[in-house]
């Protein structure tokens, strides 16, 4: 729930639009999509993101990240609103916002139907007394940088540019504004308005659409979430939240596919005026690889065998490349420029510049990746379907490859931009590689150096004792040489790489918790120890505070870890969505939502059910 400033929604009918001129927390909003791209939708009722036709184009309204330049569609009533409450319909992606105010109820339903035509519906409807709204639609299209024209039909308006079209249809008359159009509407209980953005080609001419279809395109919606849900597993404890991060997940899944992108936007700050803002638009191996372990515990078969298809696709590519077989992150198509760039008349969230597109990242050196992609393919194998004879020999090249090359210093897990480092974790990942392939062979019989790939995990993992341990420390640190603590090493017991109850984990787990852990929130690492050639600092890493809460469950601190990730719960925003980062104040920050912060939610979840015994 949101409680809007009274000032935003009071006085002159043009007054409820003056709250557009600031930002919204990144928390007040929703997502709606289409398993193709998504929306934002504040609390406000207003879209300040959505990107077409898919999560990496240009942006059409992105005034999340320029409130001037960036464009938006609002709806909202013309006067006095005091309270709006945002709600997901129960088991669906269908996002409901009601606005309650002295004349009267209204609700506002935002949904994007899953099928060939890429739609989004916005369902205006009056529950109680005699409603007025107001609608603004500002396009930009190209991040701000391309200009439209707009065309005025008898139900609707088209914005054309030449690279796209957008139809917006609706049964109201619009005024044509300096770069977008403004409309008003009053509606009596029971009565609806819809409004209507889809892709067009440029003689498309808008249609009403009729209450009846909208209608019929809201049940169909319900429905088609509904029983993509239907097929969970999940028993435990806690049902209504780990069936919410399934549903981000699928939201964040690009069909055609299969692929999932970290996060559906770009450049949400990690720190309000700090510069680590990234783009996230794109699949990361290592996303990919948590997803298919997550939608596999839930009982997802489908989407896993999805990824899998599109992992075993990147197997083939980049033989002989010098930063090794795969690439850190890929397109949703599978495609590997991601060329970076900054956009410069974007100010960014709050003033929090650079804003960039692309990520330079691409082509780091992350050698973590490599045991992420295998162990995903082990427990594919032996949970989904048994690994293929070319499927096998594409990635034996590529255990191969990590036999001849771990021994290297890399960027890490945390994508540092300071030089690389011999990282403790890519170390930890790379025994993780070779050991789940050792698995699979021996399991099915596969062909193998098995000698040769054995000698290789025996030596990773004497190396990584003796040199990522730190014994004045009593605690395993984030890079050989070092002195630093690092979230990343909360996944050795999760792995097998070393016993849950060890002596050296317990050890670590416990200066850990001194000076990493916050009440249950966990930074990634002291940035201030640790320079990693980024400027400004940055609030706890989300996905570090499930990765700690899985940690202490297997440690057998049950109590503590059920403790802390209950009070992680309560972070979450009101429709039970998480951003990358929290910040000091409690806020959240960063790209939003956050695929790997949900898909660490699930496993913490499901461990935690395990040792409480459900």
């Amino acid at each position: 729930m949101a409680r809007i400033d009274e000032r935003s929604f009071s006085g002159a009918i043009d007054l409820s639009f003056s709250a557009a001129s600031q930002y919204l927390p990144i928390a007040e909003h929703g997502v709606v999509g289409d398993l193709r791209t998504i929306a934002l939708v504040g609390t406000d009722g207003t879209i300040d993101w959505y990107c077409c036709p898919r999560f990496d184009s240009p942006s059409v309204f992105g005034a999340i990240l320029d409130r001037k330049k960036g464009g938006r569609y609002r709806i909202a009533p013309t006067l006095g609103v005091g309270t709006v409450k945002q709600l997901y319909f129960p088991d669906t992606n269908v996002l409901i916002t009601r606005f309650l105010t002295p004349v009267g109820v209204g609700e506002l339903q935002d949904f994007m139907p899953v099928g060939p035509r890429q739609r989004l519906t916005r369902r205006v409807l009056c529950v109680q007394g005699e409603m007025s709204f107001r609608v603004e639609v500002d396009p930009r299209f190209d991040y701000g940088r391309e200009a439209h024209e707009t065309v005025v039909h008898e139900h609707g308006v088209v914005f054309k540019t030449p690279s796209l079209n957008l139809a917006l249809a609706s049964g109201i008359g619009f005024e044509v504004g300096e770069e977008g159009v403004r409309g008003e509407f009053t509606l009596q209980p029971g009565e609806s308005e819809s409004f209507v953005l889809e892709t067009v080609a440029e003689s498309h001419v808008p249609h009403a659409f009729t209450p009846e279809e909208t209608l019929r395109d809201f049940e169909e919606t319900v429905e088609f979430w509904r029983r993509w849900l239907g097929q969970s597993r999940y028993r435990g404890r806690w049902r209504e939240t780990v069936h919410r991060s399934a549903l981000v997940l699928k939201l964040l899944t690009y069909q055609p596919s299969g692929a999932m992108v970290a996060a559906p936007t770009t450049s949400l700050p990690e720190k309000i005026g700090g510069g680590r803002n990234w783009d996230y638009r794109y699949t990361w191996i290592r996303d990919t690889a948590f997803s298919l372990y997550a939608l596999l515990r839930l009982g997802f078969t489908d989407e896993a065998a999805g990824f899998m298809d599109w992992l075993t696709d990147r197997f083939r590519e980049r033989v002989g490349h010098e930063s090794g077989p795969l690439q850190i992150m890929y397109a949703v198509d599978g495609s590997a420029e991601l060329t970076e760039e900054v956009l410069d008349h974007f100010e960014g969230y709050r003033g929090s510049g650079p804003v960039r597109i692309g990520n330079g990242a691409a082509n780091q050196l992350q050698l973590d990746i490599y045991g992420e992609l295998i162990d995903s393919v082990y427990l594919f194998n032996k949970h989904g379907t048994p690994i293929s004879h070319g499927a096998w020999s594409d990635l034996a090249r590529i255990v191969e490859w990590v036999c001849e090359n771990w021994d290297q210093a890399d960027e890490g897990i945390w994508e540092t931009r300071g030089g690389r480092q011999n990282f403790t974790f890519s170390r930890v990942m790379s025994w993780v590689a070779v050991e789940r392939a050792i698995r699979m062979a021996r399991q099915r019989g596969l062909p193998g150096d098995i000698p040769r790939w054995s000698a290789a995990r025996d030596e990773i993992y004497h190396q990584v004792m003796s040199k990522g341990w730190n014994a004045e420390r009593g605690a395993f640190v984030q890079h050989y040489g070092s002195e630093v603590l690092d979230a990343s090493v909360l996944l050795m017991p999760l792995t097998k790489f070393i016993a849950p109850t060890d002596p050296l984990w317990l050890s670590t787990l416990d200066a850990i918790s001194k000076e990493l852990v916050s009440d249950s929130l966990v930074f990634r690492y002291n940035v201030e120890a640790s320079p990693d050639g980024l400027r400004g600092d940055e609030g706890t890493f989300s996905i570090c505070s499930f990765w700690y809460v899985e940690a202490l469950a297997r440690a057998g601190r049950v109590d503590e870890a059920r403790l802390a990730f209950e009070k992680m719960l309560t972070y979450a925003n009101h429709v039970g969505l998480y951003s990358e980062e929290i910040g000091a104040t409690g806020e959240q920050l960063g790209n939003f939502p956050q695929a790997f912060t949900h898909l660490a939610l699930i496993s913490a979840a499901a461990n935690l059910d395990l040792q409480l015994g459900a």
